[in-house]
């Protein structure tokens, strides 16, 4: 981290007020009295390290975290929000998107993270899309981790390959 006292010094004000707030039994934040509050504090801790720090690498934790504290916290108390695993991929696909912003990089990551989410999410629509091909869909998404362990492994294989040209 290039600029050493953002990160903690928003860590220690967030806590501080956590724990001050849990302490004072302050009934108007009473329900932020979680554990999901603490990813929040933490993931805006990565964000500003990002953001005012310029240490931009932090994004994608920050993301993530902040994400995750955001999800956890509204999941039950908003009818449109999804609990679903898509949710989580997206929030990652959020975050390497802010981070190519950024960085530059993290662009296929974030697109086939989106790509992947989007499937998730929306697989029973995608599903009615394709009508009579049910059956050839519901075949071929039996065997999609499959193929994402493939392409995996290629990516894997071909990145170790160019090392040892070099």
């Amino acid at each position: 981290m290039k600029n050493q006292r953002i990160f903690p010094g928003i860590i220690l004000i967030g806590f501080g007020a956590y724990f001050y707030l849990q302490q004072s039994q302050i009934n108007l934040f009473k329900e932020f009295y979680t554990w999901p509050t603490l990813l929040i504090i933490v993931g805006l801790a990565f964000l500003g390290q990002a953001y005012i720090g310029k240490d931009y690498e932090a994004i994608l934790p920050g993301t993530i975290l902040l994400g995750f504290g955001v999800h956890f916290h509204v999941v039950h108390k908003l009818a449109i929000w999804p609990d679903h695993i898509g949710t989580f991929i997206l929030i990652i696909a959020l975050g390497f998107l802010l981070r190519y912003q950024k960085v530059g990089n993290g662009l296929f990551q974030g697109l086939l993270f989106l790509a992947l989410a989007g499937l998730l999410l929306f697989y029973d629509k995608i599903v009615s899309w394709f009508g009579l091909l049910e059956n050839g869909v519901s075949l071929a998404w039996k065997f999609w981790p499959a193929v994402l362990v493939v392409v995996g492994l290629f990516l894997l294989l071909k990145k170790e390959t160019k090392k040892r040209q070099r």
